[in-house]
């Protein structure tokens, strides 16, 4: 038997980060940034008002208050792309809109609030000073700045910046395509009703799901029959659209573990016994000629995931180029005890109640945790509703009420 530590390190010294590709903005959206960009324009491209109101030299209108306003002049109005060069003589005055060019010669904008809103002329009731309410040509970025740094993932805000300097197209790491296959001859597609001895296949949906809410790209299999020819046949033929493969099903000692059987045979891919709970038997390694790699999975659903937690998103998230760990670990104060198995490190389906608590050991933590539901690992409903995976280490047996665990935050917990 090996440590959790030990697979998740076999598996991290064998992916390696996906080569870069160039990509429109949008499919590079959750992309890790591989080229530093400069840009190519000054932001704001042209001078331009900040406010709804007039375009004036500040000079005209420094003696105006509420019981003597400066009335000026409108000669023009100035709306958001408007193209046209215009100037401004001393003592006139232009209505300008918010993005609107500077008109020349103007130094400031008075906002419409402090005015009468004319149109022929205006009544200014409050002096500004030079250049506010103004956004000079550069004010954010310069030409040749350097925006965005290789190594960083691309946002929608990242994009907008990306767009706004002159840039269509950027390098990236690709998202790694992942194509997720699940084996056993009691599985139905999902929709279909389960006979006797069926079950419905919910580990293809939850894996694939798992893999798109991490931000790679899932192809889905339905159901593989325990096959030797028609497994072989199935891995062969995806591998052509696979950066990756995940299998659920068929790898522990049973009779029909078909998955086991057929890639022992490979020589490429090794099956081990894991320290942990859930999750024991597990299978990684590379097929193929570009040694892409493969995850063989456990086929209960709670050891599924749990294993994708653990060993297959750390896995996506480096061939991707990202952190290895994007969250740190949550440290909770237990509510209530529960026992951990000897010798094996429990994931425990738990959910964490924000609350300044201080545990025994005088650590204070932001959350309280508690376990949920039954912690078998065929259990859908405890999983379901956890949002992290109480992490126990081996050596640990009692989990005391008070106890500071860390956990391993899941789903809508490790977005917010």
């Amino acid at each position: 038997m090996i440590s959790v530590e030990q697979h998740l390190g076999r598996i991290l010294d064998t992916v390696r980060r996906l080569p870069p590709i160039e990509l429109g903005l949008l499919d590079a959206l959750g992309c890790v940034l591989a080229e530093d960009v400069r840009s190519a324009a000054d932001l704001p491209g042209f001078t331009n008002s900040a406010m709804d109101g007039y375009a004036v030299h500040a000079a005209d209108v420094a003696a105006a208050t509420d019981d003597s306003p400066v009335r000026l002049p409108v000669v023009n109005d100035i709306a958001a792309g408007n193209t046209q060069a215009l100037s401004l003589a001393p003592g006139q005055s232009m209505r300008i809109m918010t993005g609107a060019p500077l008109p020349h010669g103007a130094d400031a904008v008075v906002p419409v609030e402090l005015t009468d809103a004319g149109l022929a002329s205006v009544a200014v009731r409050s002096p500004v000073e030079v250049g506010q309410h103004v956004r000079p040509t550069g004010d954010d970025v310069h030409t040749g700045d350097l925006v965005l740094r290789s190594g960083g993932r691309l946002g929608p805000r990242q994009l907008a910046l990306l767009a706004a300097v002159g840039r269509s197209s950027v390098r990236v790491v690709p998202k790694p395509r992942v194509v997720v296959v699940s084996t056993g001859d009691e599985l139905v597609e999902v929709g279909r009703p389960a006979g006797f001895g069926q079950v419905v296949d919910s580990n293809g949906l939850m894996l694939t799901a798992a893999v798109r809410a991490l931000g790679a790209v899932p192809f889905r299999v339905g159901p593989v029959v325990d096959d030797a020819k028609e497994l072989m046949s199935t891995l062969e033929d995806q591998l052509v659209r696979a950066d990756a493969v995940i299998t659920s099903g068929g790898v522990s000692a049973g009779a029909y573990d078909t998955v086991k059987e057929v890639l022992s045979r490979v020589g490429t891919v090794r099956f081990d016994k894991v320290s942990m709970q859930p999750g024991m038997p597990q299978g990684f390694g590379v097929l193929g000629v570009d040694e892409t790699p493969v995850f063989t999975l456990p086929g209960n659903p709670v050891s599924a995931m749990v294993s994708f937690e653990v060993f297959v998103a750390p896995a996506l998230r480096a061939m991707a180029g990202r952190p290895e760990h994007e969250s740190a670990l949550v440290p909770a104060v237990v509510e209530t005890g529960w026992t951990a198995p000897a010798g094996k490190t429990q994931f425990a389906r738990a959910v964490l109640h924000p609350r300044r608590v201080t545990g025994t050991n005088g650590q204070d933590c932001d959350f309280a945790v508690t376990l949920v539901g039954s912690q078998g690992s065929h259990v859908l409903g405890g999983l379901a509703a956890a949002n992290c995976l109480a992490v126990i280490p081996a050596a640990v047996t009692e989990v005391q009420a008070g106890d500071v665990v860390r956990c391993h935050l899941l789903g809508a917990m490790m977005e917010a």
